[in-house]
């Protein structure tokens, strides 16, 4: 009973993890680093409780979590594709941005600089057959954990098993390559980067209805963990799903040893520690793609 409590509440924690992670795994796949998904999360979390707020409806939320994690996404396309910035420096921009604009939307919205009034989350789905199995009935009765499953599996079909995914690998690994067949590199790249901000706009959703709120910097650097979940899992969604669900497990055995002789400083950067040994680890045998993070002018071929 303990260990499945304990595996339904590292699953929970790992969500926002994993969608985050597979949109970033999407976005470089396609050339792009996508240093933004902590911006892009925040911005969707409160996309989120303000479309719940307004509507009192959490699928409506969801929905406004999708559209605002997508125009976050293109910011950053523009910047980065269009115009060819520095993808790092355009991401922490996007940050930067995500911080203040919902800092300043808390104020003029709920007339506060700390946190939302409280929303509607999503529906729970009563699932008999699990009904007395602890833990498991609640997991597997919230959509958005339904979904980010099955999103694993879609995410790694459209990157190795569609025309459009290849197209997007091979923008990634050889962009003027790509361009000598008549493909629009801009655009492939365009689409890699707008999928990562519905992914991370999901995650955003996911925080807020679970919380009921909005709280400012709620993602808590979730988005920098995603980012080195989808380097340990070697840019593949599978991979990064899997590392996520290793960090959510850090995370919730540090809630669980709460309260217990560890020093409180060291349970609060348990989860931090992980990452960066797995990262000591595995970075090394972790290959990125050949283009990632270099724009690409066509003027150049």
């Amino acid at each position: 009973m303990v260990a499945l409590l304990f595996f339904a509440a590292a699953v929970r924690i790992s969500v926002p993890y994993a969608l985050a992670a597979m949109g970033a795994a999407l976005s470089e796949r396609g050339g792009v680093i996508c240093i933004a998904l902590e911006g892009i999360m925040l911005a969707g979390a409160l996309g989120y409780v303000l479309g719940a707020y307004w509507s009192g409806s959490g699928w409506i939320g969801v929905g406004a979590a999708l559209l605002v994690g997508a125009a976050m996404a293109w910011l950053h396309a523009e910047a980065t594709v269009r115009f060819r910035a520095d993808q790092i420096t355009s991401g922490l921009g996007i940050n930067l941005l995500a911080a203040g604009a919902t800092r300043l939307a808390l104020v003029q919205v709920f007339h506060s600089s700390s946190n939302s009034s409280r929303v509607v989350g999503l529906p729970q789905w009563n699932l008999p057959l699990l009904a007395g199995v602890p833990g498991l009935g609640d997991l597997l009765g919230s959509p958005l954990v339904l979904a980010t499953i099955a999103l694993v599996w879609l995410v790694h079909r459209l990157l190795f098993r569609s025309v459009f995914g290849l197209r997007l690998r091979a923008t990634g690994e050889r962009p003027e390559a790509a361009a000598t067949l008549g493909l629009s590199v801009t655009r492939i790249r365009f689409g890699g980067v707008l999928l990562c901000g519905l992914l991370a706009g999901l995650a955003g959703a996911y925080l807020a209805s679970e919380q009921h709120s909005f709280t400012d910097g709620m993602t808590g650097g979730r988005g920098y963990i995603a980012l080195a979940a989808m380097i340990v899992g070697k840019w593949n969604p599978i991979g990064a799903a899997a590392a996520c669900l290793m960090f959510g497990a850090a995370e919730a055995l540090q809630i669980r040893l709460q309260g217990s002789a560890f020093p409180s400083e060291l349970l609060q950067a348990l989860p931090y520690l992980v990452t960066m040994l797995v990262l000591a680890g595995f970075i090394g045998r972790a290959v990125a793609p050949a283009a990632d993070g270099i724009p690409y002018d066509p003027e150049d071929r």
